[in-house]
């Protein structure tokens, strides 16, 4: 079934939120002041891939 267009919405949104978590996971393990932050970011990025496989395979 085709994504409907708040399904392509939410896609998109997570896809920019997956580029913003990257660079700022970079950022912290370069510079770790606080190193919960690389794990929540982490965790935080593996939530939203998630996401994105499961938008993807309702696309299906």
């Amino acid at each position: 079934m085709p994504l409907n267009k708040k399904q392509k919405k939410q896609l998109d949104l997570d896809h920019k939120k997956l580029k913003t978590l990257q660079l700022q996971l970079a950022g912290a393990k370069q510079q770790l002041d606080d190193p919960q932050e690389v794990v929540r970011l982490q965790q935080e990025l593996a939530a939203t891939q998630a996401r994105i496989e499961k938008l993807k395979a309702e696309d299906n």
